[in-house]
């Protein structure tokens, strides 16, 4: 089997301008090109689309995620593929990678084998620039805090206070806390700040949630950077910094055009975590899709509590957007990892196990058809271990469950080894849902209740508690008036609750929450649970080891 990137390099890549030419009728004088085959699509011309009707939205999601890989991203596109090649005028919705992760544990995100997105080596390195302009426009508006404090603190900025972190697009555990200002009078008032991976930015969240400049500007201006001494929020409008800011970000808001390895057309862009944030690609490029397209196939990251959640409860709240069908991925290996088995022995044939892990898969399809009211279809994705009989188990098990299953080999046979799962998507589509769409909470309820809504009804928590800290962190937030934004629960992807060690369905647990942030630009509140990271560290045989430039300029050894 050949590698990702061996696979990306054999592929013939078209030339974009033909790509958005023949797939989605957009004209070349639309098209801001970066190469031959990757462009910017131009905001005044997507904003002329309004009154066209939209296409149907297809979430994918996926069972709790295990070390063994789901495969969700390469599902999208596989799916993409094939309904592609089944006629449709479709567009697939995706993030764009982290190079924090690229060169860390994970890898690439652009897809794998022969469901990929090209050009592979561009879209998981710089690609357009929009995560370069997010680090530049972040650490302006730092810049902005200490050089009003330095001369002479009109505001009255209490820099204990400062919540406002620099960014940069590397995962680099040194810098999570640091020191600034230090060197004498000269180089400003030294204060504890840090760093966060870009990703992990509420300016990442911002770009993804809003659609017009006129919009990016509001949200810049109503970010919290900190607090007066006399207790009162200070905002980025305060500082007079949210021109210079969006006109940083004037080109990243437009969403980037690229193809799978089958042609088919693709937005990439934006890529907020799903933990900190709200985990999909920007609003702006699914709403563009829709226009451009009958069928746009997008996902959400980590799992359907954490992604899918939060793709309902914050971008579909924000934005009106809502899903037509949900397709949940699922895996014999993280059924039986979910089942009780180790990674080591997950090659091994283990019915019961299969039986015992449809907990936790069974949990978040009743989520989202009873929780979200949102139809599902599961994507078996079939690994080369997989036997027949435990393929064939999944399947009854997700029929009984009262959903349809299809296995699908996306990864091995493209496009043509999801059909089946296409057919099932459009067929869902055609049928009537399991009843109305609903967020997991009324925008009018308190803070305090919505992230209970989320534990009880989602994670299946008895309970919420909260440190001292949090308390008053969600008092203040409270007091100063944002009790009405939507909340983002931060917790670890690999369980329902805060305890990763907890797999499968658990109830009864409590739902601890540790810190509380306010993403004021961004439009939500997130609660801090467990041992939440937002600046990653390198693994002890980091994939930057392994990545190379050979002497003919061939990248080699990202996958």
């Amino acid at each position: 089997m050949l590698s990702d990137i061996e696979i990306a390099s054999a592929a013939v890549v078209r030339p974009i301008r033909e790509v958005a030419a023949e797939s989605l009728n957009i004209e070349e004088r639309h098209l801001v090109p970066y190469g031959h085959d990757k462009a910017k699509v131009d905001l005044g011309y997507l904003a002329s689309l309004a009154d066209r009707p939209p296409g149907r939205l297809v979430l994918v999601t996926a069972m709790s995620p295990t070390p063994a890989g789901e495969g969700k991203t390469t599902t999208v596109i596989g799916l993409t593929d094939a309904l592609h090649g089944l006629g449709r005028r479709v567009v697939a919705c995706l993030r764009e990678p982290s190079m924090g992760p690229v060169f860390g544990m994970k890898g690439g995100a652009a897809g794998g084998g022969y469901s990929q997105v090209v050009p592979m080596t561009d879209i998981n390195l710089h690609f357009t620039g929009d995560f370069a302009a997010l680090t530049a426009a972040n650490n302006l508006l730092a810049a902005l805090v200490d050089n009003h404090v330095h001369h002479g603190n009109e505001l009255d900025i209490d820099v204990r206070t400062v919540t406002w972190k620099r960014v940069l697009d590397t995962n680099d555990r040194a810098l999570r806390e640091t020191v600034v200002g230090l060197g004498g009078r000269i180089n400003g008032f030294p204060r504890e700040d840090g760093f966060d991976i870009v990703v992990a930015s509420e300016l990442m969240a911002i770009l993804c949630l809003t659609e017009s400049w006129a919009d990016l500007k509001r949200r810049l201006a109503a970010i919290v950077i900190g607090y007066s001494r006399a207790g009162t929020p200070v905002t980025a409008g305060d500082l007079h910094a949210a021109g210079s800011m969006a006109v940083l970000l004037r080109d990243a808001l437009a969403p980037n055009l690229v193809q799978t390895l089958e042609g088919a057309p693709a937005f990439v862009h934006g890529g907020p975590f799903a933990n900190i944030a709200h985990g999909c690609s920007s609003v702006v490029a699914t709403r563009s899709a829709l226009r451009l397209a009958d069928v746009v196939v997008t996902e959400a990251g980590f799992g359907a509590d954490l992604g899918a959640e939060k793709f309902v409860d914050i971008k579909c709240r924000l934005s009106s957007l809502r899903p037509d069908v949900a397709v949940v991925v699922a895996t014999v290996r993280a059924l039986k990892y979910h089942g009780g088995v180790a990674v080591a022995d997950l090659d091994h044939e283990d019915l019961g196990a299969v039986e015992a892990g449809m907990a936790n898969l069974r949990r978040h399809l009743d989520n989202l058809r009873e929780v979200n009211g949102i139809p599902c279809v599961v994507a078996i994705n079939r690994f080369p271990t997989d036997t027949d009989l435990e393929v064939a188990k999944v399947v009854e098990l997700v029929e009984a469950a009262g959903a349809s299953a299809c296995p699908a080999t996306h990864f091995s046979d493209g496009g043509a080894g999801a059909q089946d799962l296409a057919k099932a998507v459009l067929q869902t589509l055609d049928e009537p849902g399991p009843g109305t769409f609903s967020f997991t909470y009324p925008d009018d309820l308190p803070l305090v209740a919505k992230v209970e809504a989320v534990a009880t009804r989602v994670y299946g928590a008895a309970e919420v508690s909260w440190d001292a800290k949090a308390k008053r962190q969600l008092d203040r937030i409270t007091r100063d008036g944002y009790e009405s934004l939507p909340v983002c629960v931060a917790k670890t992807p690999y369980s329902f609750s805060t305890d990763q060690r907890l797999l499968g369905a658990p109830t009864g647990h409590d739902l601890h929450v540790r810190e509380v942030r306010l993403a004021a630009g961004a439009g939500f509140v997130v609660a801090v649970c467990g041992d939440l990271m937002t600046m990653p560290g390198l693994p002890r045989s980091p994939a930057a080891t392994r990545i190379d430039l050979a002497d003919d300029g061939t990248i080699l050894g990202l996958s």
